[in-house]
């Protein structure tokens, strides 16, 4: 996609999934790519497969959670590439765990990450693109940002303040050359699952192998095709993405039926023991 050639795009959590699809692609695309995760190997094997393929990646260790840490990396990117053309707030971990319970240290841990890196990747670059009237954020939510499901109630808390942060910040812009996204992934084969932390209940790990399987049945869509819907529809300024026919078709079924959505979709009915 020309839309990307030679613009300084930002991609948090990006050792896997839907992070490293979309920074392999706009490197393709021919985009300066500052990727972010903390985990180091992973990270790092992203930017060698950009730099194998001929891309341009400058990888950068960053929790998300770190305000300063995100803030000294908008710094550094206004300083050494001239500001970000494109951010990508990613960076997301899950946890499964019915609400009593849900440890709050848990669930802090999860929002911090989930919903305040969102807030602070999008605040950290928005002046340098201010500067300049032009750019783009997209801040990934989830279908789960649009429903509850059951064992959830954090990551639905979590991706619903992103929707609802994110379609604020798109009409506090509007009159603006900036663009902001919100992405809603269906299930996307990632290992989000598998890192996941769970209740403190003594079936925990069970629940966590029951999960990952469950998981990969639901799952539609493979990164690399999450990628290039996402970045299609970024590059259109799309204000909403959904990746996966599973998303738009869960996303019919909750406007149809706002309170009983979960007996049409692919989850643990309400009244199931």
């Amino acid at each position: 996609m020309k839309f990307y050639d030679q613009k300084v795009c930002v991609v948090t959590g990006a050792a896997s999934g839907i992070g490293r699809a979309c920074a392999r692609a706009l490197a393709s695309y021919g985009a300066k790519t500052i990727i972010t995760d903390i985990r180091k190997d992973m990270l790092d094997e992203t930017a060698e497969m950009i730099k194998q393929a001929g891309g341009v990646a400058e990888a950068h260790i960053l929790d998300v959670a770190d305000r300063d840490g995100v803030y000294d990396l908008a710094a550094h990117v206004e300083k050494t590439h001239g500001g970000a053309d494109f951010v990508l707030n990613n960076a997301g971990v899950a946890m499964g765990a019915p609400v009593d319970e849900l440890g709050i240290d848990d669930f802090n841990w999860l929002m911090d990450i989930d919903f305040w890196g969102v807030v602070f990747g999008t605040q950290a670059f928005l002046p340098q693109m201010r500067a300049k009237d032009t750019g783009r954020i997209a801040n990934v939510s989830s279908v789960f940002g649009l429903f509850c499901v059951p064992e959830q109630a954090a990551y639905n808390a979590a991706k619903f303040a992103v929707l609802g942060f994110t379609d604020a910040a798109r009409h506090d812009l509007a009159n603006t050359g900036i663009k902001v996204t919100t992405i809603h992934p269906g299930g996307i084969n990632t290992n989000i699952v598998r890192h996941a932390r769970l209740g403190q209940g003594p079936d925990a790990e069970d629940r966590r192998q029951e999960a990952i399987v469950k998981f990969e049945k639901f799952t539609m869509t493979q990164p690399e095709k999450a990628a290039r819907i996402i970045l299609k529809g970024v590059a259109k300024g799309k204000p909403r993405i959904l990746v996966g026919p599973d998303a738009v078709y869960m996303d019919i079924i909750r406007r149809l039926f706002p309170s009983t959505y979960l007996r049409y979709m692919p989850f643990p009915k309400l009244d199931e023991k």
